[in-house]
């Protein structure tokens, strides 16, 4: 008897040496707005119902000084940094696009050959992995660290905004095909679609949509937060003579759906089909916690061709808030209020519009990209001859020609000088830094550390062309993609489990989201990071 009261007296020793098991929550939400500017929070607040933003606003944590820590601000680069709380120069996802010198092509952030399209005709919408992201994200990591009974979805009209959040051993991710209207994956996850998925695909959901047309939930004159409803920088949805309310919505050729896209009703597809998920995949039912991934991707297409101030950005959020609301009203009931974390954040903000800008005598302007290439070539064939002696232009960035350049004896120094002083020439051109030297920048230390964590050594280009705030290049409302605060500073804000409702103005970074969910789930983070976990939004 003395010897069975010793051993579970050492038992008993060696399980508090070996602490507390952790908890979790039972689901992880995570959410990612595709173009939304901090700012949106508050211009429309008073018009948000109590159930959507107003309930993340004021139950949960928010972060209220959040910015992006490189340069490029956009979609791809964007998830994969919130999901692995790295950056650019390290997951190696520079842009939606990039130029590979090794391939002697343009890659696509997402795009893999070796991969065939599930639950479509076409071809050519699935052949997508997230195998140029060099790193792991949060929901691999959650995956690895309960031995992958974890499950992790993840859902968005983007096929990038689905694949990099789920990560490389993600369960399955779903985008949309907007040739047929279809939810559709790829044979990296799976061999074909789940029932579920199947289901709702044969409701044809997009072809109801497209004959509800595009509504105001408000009267328009109601819309003070807007411009007025016709300006002449906004674009024209297909089939409409003006960009004007109420649109009939129109496919076109090869693109039966892609105008949902550019309205709210993409964003009711994306939760649709999250909260199928959600029922039919049994989502937080499990023993282990699971993870779903939502990006709503409309707001970016609406930002892009109407601007941040136009009356069709204000409905797509007033609506996208009621989305959300249905949203977390099914993750109460399905999980229970308690039981589930989230976070919402962005890929990226936006500038104004520089039309608007120039309207109220503020400083922008447009930048013809076409005649900078073309003067930057006429200059480098005057000096060193004939020859294709810049490879590629992508993402700001000049490629150059290292062999033509070997081959015919020609110092890169040489080259960039050149360069430079053709653009620098061209209004609305900041600077132009040779990337491979950034320590030789004449940037203040802010931005060239922007530039430094936005620079791959083996995908980024050779020159950079920094453009002066305000001013963008395109025929489009607006646009984003720069290192100044109206592309950098977006939402981000924890709610529920284990998060502590509050708010800090201390500065964040996109690189802090990741480490702070790993902090809550005791688990890993991801083996890029290079965040900080924020210990405000952490209930002690």
């Amino acid at each position: 008897m003395r010897c069975f009261k010793l051993f579970i007296a050492v038992l008993c020793s060696l399980t508090a040496l070996a602490g507390p098991v952790p908890e979790r929550p039972k689901l992880v939400v995570g959410i990612v707005v595709d173009q939304m500017r901090y700012d949106y929070w508050y211009r429309y607040y008073d018009k948000y119902s109590e159930g959507g933003f107003k309930r993340l606003l004021n139950q949960g944590f928010n972060c209220r000084n959040h910015h992006y820590h490189y340069a490029l601000t956009v979609t791809a680069a964007g998830h994969a940094s919130v999901y692995t709380g790295s950056a650019p120069s390290v997951h190696g996802i520079v842009g939606n696009d990039w130029f590979d010198p090794s391939l002697n092509k343009r890659v696509y952030c997402v795009g893999d050959s070796s991969v065939q399209t599930v639950g479509s005709s076409n071809v050519t919408a699935g052949k997508m992995s997230p195998k140029n992201m060099q790193v792991s994200a949060i929901t691999d990591q959650l995956r690895i660290g309960t031995n992958y009974q974890s499950r992790v979805i993840g859902i968005a009209l983007k096929d990038r905004g689905a694949i990099l959040p789920a990560g490389h051993t993600a369960n399955a991710a779903y985008w949309f095909d907007s040739k047929t209207g279809n939810w559709i994956s790829s044979s990296f996850y799976m061999d074909e679609l789940p029932s579920w998925v199947k289901s709702y695909n044969e409701k044809k959901r997009p072809a109801q949509l497209m004959q509800e047309g595009w509504k105001t939930l408000l009267p328009v004159e109601q819309y003070l937060e807007s411009t007025a409803d016709d300006k002449p920088y906004e674009a024209k949805l297909a089939g409409a003579k003006k960009p004007v309310f109420p649109y009939e919505l129109a496919g076109t050729a090869g693109d039966a759906f892609g105008i949902l896209s550019s309205t709210p009703h993409g964003n009711t597809l994306t939760k649709e089909l999250a909260l199928e998920a959600l029922k039919n995949e049994n989502l937080g039912k499990g023993k282990a916690t699971d993870f779903l991934t939502i990006s709503f991707s409309s707001p970016d297409y609406v930002g892009h061709g109407f601007g941040p101030n136009a009356v069709e950005a204000e409905d797509i959020y007033l609506k996208l808030d009621r989305d959300i609301a249905d949203l977390l009203t099914n993750l109460d009931k399905a999980v229970g209020k308690d039981n589930y974390l989230l976070f919402i954040t962005a890929d990226h903000g936006v500038m104004d519009v520089v039309d608007l800008w120039k309207e109220h005598k503020l400083p922008a302007g447009r930048i013809n990209y076409l005649k900078m290439n073309a003067d930057v070539k006429a200059a480098l064939k005057e000096k060193f001859g004939e020859g294709d002696f810049i490879r590629a232009f992508e993402n700001f960035q000049f490629y150059l020609n290292h062999d033509l350049l070997e081959a015919k004896q020609i110092k890169e120094e040489e080259v960039f000088k050149i360069v430079r002083k053709v653009l620098m020439s061209f209004d609305g051109v900041a600077d132009v830094l040779n990337l491979p030297e950034l320590y030789k920048s004449n940037l203040n230390s802010y931005l060239t550390e922007l530039y430094k964590n936005g620079y791959h050594t083996k995908r980024s280009g050779d020159l950079q062309i920094v453009v002066e705030p305000g001013w963008m290049a395109g025929p489009i409302a607006a646009n984003h993609g720069s290192p100044y605060n109206n592309d950098t500073h977006i939402p981000l804000l924890f709610y529920g489990w284990g998060v502590r409702p509050g708010q800090t103005f201390g500065r964040t970074s996109v690189a802090d989201t990741a480490p702070t969910v790993a902090a809550l789930l005791s688990i890993l983070e991801p083996n890029g990071n290079i965040g900080k976990v924020i210990e405000e939004a952490l209930r002690k």
